[in-house]
């Protein structure tokens, strides 16, 4: 009793007599601060990754300094481990303010230190901390061999704080805009390894100076305890943008499904192209052109050419071992089976168990996944790398119109952390270019079904016109894309197989990607499982 007493004090206000730069050593605060505060505050924040599971308990992996004349913050690398027994680790840096205004909306600990009350709040919410890290990425010195790790790049220089803000409404980490012309990302999830994002960005625009995505401008890491170099923050430029390509997708497709109305088109004599074929726009049929608008096959053609770039740019390097292009093998074979048997068990266990959240053509479409489950099992093990004669590379990894800036003429590409459900391993695996198109192409059909869902009051036609229509469109989008993706990957040397070869890893990705999104859609919004269900019912039919 004496114990609860004693914690709850601790909770509502602690009184440390030392100073701030020993904070970190004083045990009866850590056991409090990580038992007690810590749970309450990290599961109620956006980037906190573990909503789904339950928290048994929060350690300090470790900690250090960031810090410049004096004026100190403490970085603090969180092992979060679940009672379903898996761990991840989270960074949150620490400021300790006494001025309440500093403290609004983001008080993890009252605390009393030498007298001075004040608040433990997320520092990145203090502006003098934003400006501590911008000034020392600036000052950065060549081959830093300190524990905390301050870079830049060449261009990142004579250049002075002027303001920082928010970016906006992040899930999984949070980023900075510096002076509005750079970028600041901090990555709340953390693993023991450089963050794929940062060498990415480091190797496609220092390296290569490739032109479509945000150049690199420093970065902010720790040699943890092991010896080990962790990402905790990258700093690129800000690219001037008018949104991302989803949101540009989605207003172009809802135009193109009005047009259904405006021009009177018979959705039943729609022309059809067939999937994986490969189309120059001269070649799409006028009624295609004439329903959804020459300008959306302009942009899917300059983004295949840009998609292009970037994988010839990522298996064009031969000395840099973990960038150096490579060939199918019998281990790559054996983890890409064990990984995809894996989910795809869970993915059918969850259909089984959501099956009474369906109806209409989703159920239907889930009814056949169960049926067909062992052509689909069959479908994933008949993965044979002796007969693929292509390369693979680093890539993307989560590559979707998400990812996707739009300019006035052009489109940038970002975020190069990979898949949020692999591990740090599994997401720096070299795998075939075409993963990535797959990647696309199924937000392709996301964003076409999206604009169906979204705005079906508006359509005249019935749902199974509309879904008929999005089915072709999605087609024949695919189809000008794989044209003009392989001719500029052919003409740069980049192998990406033969025209059969080619479509089996289409077809594989394809099935995939559409397998994992299931367990996202079933379990957070079920009308919208119809999508990657169709996608899944699209290739085992094919």
């Amino acid at each position: 009793m004496a114990e609860e007493k004693i914690k709850t004090k601790l909770k509502s206000n602690f009184v440390f007599d030392g100073v701030w730069e020993d904070l970190m050593e004083n045990k009866d605060f850590l056991e409090v601060f990580l038992s007690e505060v810590l749970e309450d505050y990290i599961v109620k924040q956006r980037w906190y990754g573990g909503k789904a599971s339950k928290l048994k308990y929060i350690e300090l992996s470790e900690y250090f300094r960031i810090q410049q004349r004096g004026e100190v913050y403490f970085g603090l690398l969180l092992e979060i481990d679940f009672v379903e027994a898996f761990y991840q680790h989270y960074f949150l840096p620490i400021a300790f303010v006494t001025d309440e205004n500093f403290a609004k909306g983001d008080r993890i600990l009252p605390i009393t230190i030498q007298g001075n009350q004040g608040y433990i709040i997320d520092a990145i919410n203090l502006e003098a901390f934003r400006k501590l890290v911008f000034e020392r990425i600036l000052g950065a010195v060549p081959k830093d061999r300190t524990k905390v790790q301050y870079h830049r790049s060449d261009s990142f220089k004579d250049v002075e704080y002027e303001s920082s803000r928010f970016m906006g409404l992040e899930q999984s980490n949070t980023s900075i805009i510096y002076n509005e012309k750079f970028v600041l990302k901090f990555f709340r999830r953390i693993f023991a390894d450089k963050n794929p994002d940062y060498e990415m960005s480091r190797f496609l625009t220092e390296e290569k100076d490739f032109k479509n995505t945000p150049p690199y401008q420093g970065s902010l890491n720790i040699i943890d305890s092991d010896n080990i170099n962790v990402t905790i923050a990258l700093m690129q430029e800000l690219i001037p943008n008018q949104g991302d390509a989803w949101e540009y997708m989605l207003g172009e497709l809802h135009k193109a499904f009005l047009n259904l109305t405006h021009k009177g088109i018979d959705v039943n004599a729609l022309p059809k192209a067939k999937m994986f074929e490969r189309l120059k726009i001269k070649d799409v049929p006028p009624e295609i052109i004439d329903w959804v608008g020459l300008n959306l096959f302009m942009k899917i053609k300059l983004l295949a050419r840009r998609t292009a770039e970037m994988h010839i740019v990522l298996g064009s390097e031969f000395e840099d071992t973990s960038f150096t292009p490579t060939h199918f093998n019998g281990d790559y074979e054996v983890w890409l089976k064990n990984r995809l048997i894996h989910q795809f068990q869970n993915r059918l266990n969850t259909i089984e168990n959501r099956m009474h959240k369906l109806d209409g053509l989703a159920l239907e479409l889930a009814r056949e996944f169960l049926e067909k489950k062992n052509l689909i099992r069959k479908r994933i093990t008949n993965f044979d790398w002796t007969k693929l004669k292509g390369e693979r590379i680093r890539l993307h990894g989560d590559y979707h119109l998400g990812q996707i800036l739009v300019t006035e003429d052009d489109f940038f590409i970002l975020d190069f952390e990979g898949e949020p459900e692999s591990t740090i391993r599994d997401r720096k695996v070299k795998q075939p270019p075409l993963k990535d198109v797959a990647g696309l192409f199924r937000s392709f059909h996301y964003a076409i079904y999206a604009t169906v869902f979204n705005n079906n009051d508006e359509y005249p036609q019935s749902q199974q016109e509309l879904f008929e229509a999005a089915e072709v469109l999605y087609c024949y989008l695919t189809c000008v894309f794989l044209e003009e993706y392989t001719e500029v990957i052919q003409n740069a040397n980049l192998n990406i197989g033969y025209n059969q070869e080619r479509i089996f890893i289409l077809q594989y990705a394809l099935l995939e990607k559409a397998v994992y999104e299931i367990g996202y859609e079933l379990n957070s919004r079920p009308r919208w499982a119809l999508i990657p269900l169709k996608g899944i019912s699209n290739i085992i039919n094919n």
